[in-house]
């Protein structure tokens, strides 16, 4: 397997057709436009669709009927455009369908600007849209990362039978990095629950309007041991320079990418600081975070938010160590130089207070 140079974008794009995905609706919208342009220059190679819809609520729409033939399906777009998309998400998880969502976020809220940010983790983590569900979150801090998450992606959706969401931003869209593809994959098994149409099989109905509400509630139930198996069984985070590490960073994506440079730069002076990276933002890792409060006294958090990610670290810690939070939002991104003097000054904070319990 040879390596390509290839943007963000046009990674998710091409992992997705490597994957088995032969329908793609979408609309533009920056910082992710390069996805769909991509989509719609190489699906018909492969005998799949593109369509690029009138609008970001018609294209998760188109998403549902495909994925409701049993197709692999995929849809795109970025902060604002995802908003528009929710209600269509929320009919997936109702129907039990499988389908990817990749948003590439921007500044907000509002139309905000075309900058890279991380402010759509509740919206992505929380569900949502309305109702009780739940949806599986990945995200990628590198390009390879892109292509490995992607294929992953749609094989948690058929797994679990619920829409996949990916989560990057404006900067891992664009940058162009290398990246290793697996060949793609061959014929996949036919989808026992899908709608074919006329035919000698057996009559098949799907609805996520169920009206009786003892039996809504038998589905809602039916989907939380669903999301159990997924909590349990698709937990993902990258663990660095832990295994001594006095001061933990907890950062996801491109911010972890950050975060990473800092603890180089601090490591050459031999100054204990680690990271955590969640790779399964639902999912969260809170286990791992439970394991290091054991001997770790303090959690810096670094986003591109106003703290989103914060949250579900505080409830990981449960107050057995302090959590710090250094965020940059509205699409300003942060440089390794400024995480490291936080970091650095967290250090030394904690050495005064050593030093000075010790003296007393």
């Amino acid at each position: 397997m040879s390596k390509v140079f290839m943007s963000g974008n046009h990674t998710f794009a091409e992992a997705a057709i490597r994957a088995g995905c032969r329908c793609y609706f979408g609309y533009p919208i920056t910082p992710q436009n390069e996805l769909g342009e991509y989509m719609a220059a190489n699906m018909a190679n492969v005998g799949g669709v593109f369509i690029q819809s009138e609008s970001e609520t018609a294209a998760i729409n188109m998403v549902i009927g495909a994925a409701s033939t049993g197709a692999r399906a995929m849809t795109s777009s970025s902060s604002p455009g995802v908003s528009l998309k929710q209600e269509g998400i929320s009919f997936l998880a109702g129907f039990e369908l499988p389908a990817v969502i990749v948003n590439v976020m921007r500044g907000g809220p509002g139309l905000g600007n075309i900058a890279p940010a991380q402010g759509d983790y509740f919206q992505a983590t929380r569900g949502g849209g309305h109702g009780d569900y739940r949806t599986p979150v990945f995200a990628p801090s590198s390009v390879q990362e892109a292509a490995d998450l992607t294929a992953i992606a749609f094989d948690v959706a058929d797994r679990y039978r619920t829409p996949v969401m990916i989560l990057a931003d404006g900067m891992l869209g664009q940058i162009r990095e290398p990246v290793v593809f697996p060949d793609p994959i061959g014929e996949l098994p036919e989808k026992e629950w899908a709608l074919k149409g006329r035919g000698d099989g057996p009559s098949r109905y799907m609805a996520s309007l169920i009206l009786d509400a003892l039996e809504m509630e038998k589905h809602n139930w039916k989907l939380v041991r669903k999301y159990e198996e997924i909590a349990k069984n698709e937990v993902r985070c990258e663990q660095f320079m832990l295994d001594d590490a006095e001061i933990v960073a907890i950062a996801y994506g491109t911010t972890a990418r950050i975060a990473k440079g800092a603890i180089n730069r601090l490591r050459k002076d031999n100054i204990p600081v680690g990271l955590l990276r969640p790779i399964s933002l639902w999912p969260f890792p809170k286990n791992e975070i439970i394991d290091l409060t054991k001997r770790v006294r303090k959690f810096i958090v670094f986003e591109m938010s106003t703290g989103q990610m914060l949250e579900d670290v505080l409830l990981a810690v449960q107050g057995r160590a302090e959590v710090q939070f250094h965020g940059r939002p509205g699409g300003v991104v942060p440089t390794p130089i400024e995480f490291s003097r936080i970091l650095y000054r967290e250090y030394q904070i904690l050495q005064k207070g050593r030093n000075g319990a010790s003296h007393s």
